[in-house]
């Protein structure tokens, strides 16, 4: 038994039936394109994280306050 009762042999049908509908260019394609779309909500995901710890750090040393150091994570996003 494999994934929910399928077995190996109904999977190997299956994927054999998509190569043939859509080709194996079209596949990879569509792999690469789900991998960038994945890899770049990761990064996005992971640079916000960055500019809250950069504020958090600023506002704890008493250099500047919220007001200010957004005005500086606008300025360095929109250059």
């Amino acid at each position: 038994m494999g994934l929910g009762g399928i077995s190996i042999w109904q999977l190997l049908i299956i994927l054999a039936i998509v190569v043939l509908l859509f080709g194996t260019k079209k596949l990879k394609n569509i792999g690469s394109d789900l991998g960038g779309a994945v890899k770049g909500f990761k990064d996005s995901l992971d640079g916000e994280d960055d500019k809250a710890k950069n504020i958090e750090q600023k506002e704890a040393d008493g250099e500047v306050n919220s007001a200010q150091a957004e005005q500086s994570e606008q300025k360095s996003e929109s250059k």
